[in-house]
This record gives structure tokens, C-alpha cells and sequence, in this order.
């Protein structure tokens, strides 16, 4: 087993709009990137869990081989810039997937 911080070059999120954030998880190697697509740990219901969103908030999800990453989007719980944001630009949300287990 290893972590998906340890496969991947990049992780990281950013804003998708104002009303969504988008996730990329980018690997250096296709290697790495066949292995973790292989594991099917990746789901949108491990995404459900780790976010605590419904399937319908999962705006985009895929593996995109092109550019050897898994990428997916969702719908932001709340506005961009609206009271009480605690993340204008999205980029602080990608900390969940850090530690998910690979075998």
C-alpha cells in the first residue's frame, strides 16, 4: 500500500467558477497513473464520502490519459466570496485525498 500524495506529482484544487471547485491530480509518470487507475479507489462514492456531497454535486469525474491525471468537479457548497467564505480561491480543498490509500 502507498498514498496517493506519494504516486501522484500534483495535487491540488482551484476554483471551477463561482459556484464550483475542480480537483486535479496529476502524475509524473504513466506508471503511476495506470496503477492508481487500476486500483479502483478512485470513486465518485469515495469522493461522496471524503466530501460529504450527494452523487448529483459531482459536476465531472474522469481519468484523463492525455495528461496522465484523474480530475473531477464539484459544486461548491457555498458562493465564491460570500459570507463567511473560508476558501476564495479553492485551493485548500484538496487535502481529503492526500492520504488515500493505493495498493
Amino acid at each position: 500500500m502507498t498514498t496517493l500524495k506519494d504516486l501522484a506529482q500534483v495535487i491540488r484544487s482551484k476554483n471551477s467558477g463561482p459556484f464550483e471547485l475542480t480537483f486535479d491530480v496529476i502524475f509524473a509518470d504513466k506508471a503511476p497513473y495506470e496503477c492508481t487507475k487500476a486500483s479502483g479507489v478512485l470513486t465518485r462514492e469515495l469522493i461522496c464520502k471524503l466530501y460529504g456531497v450527494p452523487n448529483e454535486d459531482i459536476v465531472s469525474f474522469m481519468f484523463f490519459e492525455p495528461a496522465l491525471a484523474f480530475k473531477f468537479t464539484l459544486r461548491r457548497g457555498w458562493a465564491q466570496g460570500s459570507i463567511g467564505e473560508r476558501d476564495t480561491f479553492g485551493a485548500q480543498q484538496h487535502a481529503p485525498l492526500l492520504d488515500i490509500a493505493i495498493p
